[in-house]
């Protein structure tokens, strides 16, 4: 009989398990605060982030962020019951909005930071429902893969 700790159970495995489910609960929650962005006509404001003004280009850099800062949601919130693992990821959106939306993006477009008014309160909304969608679709990520 080996002793030997299951695979699945690894360390580094679990690291890398959870860092996936979160890039694709983000993605998740990345599509929801996309509708947001794209009804507010916020989507060209991203895409500037790399020098264009599409609303496509904008889509695949949004998603491409949402995938990494789910990935860090995943690896951050150890939460294995749903409405603590949904708190964290409301926080979890709170923070990168303050962090994101008034300060790096509005910074790296040469923009005013700390912002307030309607474009902000939208962005507000938008990663609010990002974090609590990542959040929900993490915890089913993480009770399929028998983490729970």
């Amino acid at each position: 009989m080996s002793t030997a700790a299951h695979p699945a159970h690894h360390p580094v495995q679990l690291v890398v398990s959870r860092g996936l489910h979160g890039a694709v609960a983000g993605i998740g929650g990345g599509i929801a605060f996309g509708v947001v962005m794209a009804m507010a006509g916020m989507l060209p404001m991203v895409a500037m982030l790399v020098g264009s003004d599409s609303d496509g280009v904008g889509v695949v850099v949004h998603l491409a962020i949402s995938a990494v800062l789910g990935a860090g949601l995943g690896l951050v919130a150890p939460f294995t019951r749903f409405l603590p693992l949904l708190g964290a990821g409301a926080v979890w959106g709170v923070i990168w909005w303050v962090l994101g939306g008034l300060l790096l993006m509005p910074a790296g477009l040469g923009m005013p930071v700390f912002q307030m008014g309607q474009t902000a309160l939208t962005s507000l909304v938008g990663h609010l429902l990002y974090g609590i969608v990542a959040a929900a679709v993490l915890y089913g990520l993480r009770r399929r893969a028998g983490h729970l």
